[in-house]
């Protein structure tokens, strides 16, 4: 499942993706494989994504039914 909540969140904050890659220490190529859905990233990585864009765990990675 894409992650647009996470995609638009970057986007909010004027980021690209290599820019948030280079915050949480994680290549381009991961945040796009996150955005798109064909990876599932660590609680770890979910955290430090949370803490560079200001958003929880909950607004970025938990799916709603």
């Amino acid at each position: 499942m894409k992650n647009l909540r996470l995609k638009a969140a970057r986007a909010a904050m004027d980021l690209s993706q290599q820019a948030l890659a280079d915050r949480v220490g994680v290549s381009r190529q991961t945040i796009n494989a996150i955005e798109k859905g064909d990876y599932n990233p660590t609680v770890n990585l979910c955290i430090a994504i949370c803490k560079a864009l200001g958003k929880t765990l909950d607004e970025l990675f938990w799916e709603e039914n």
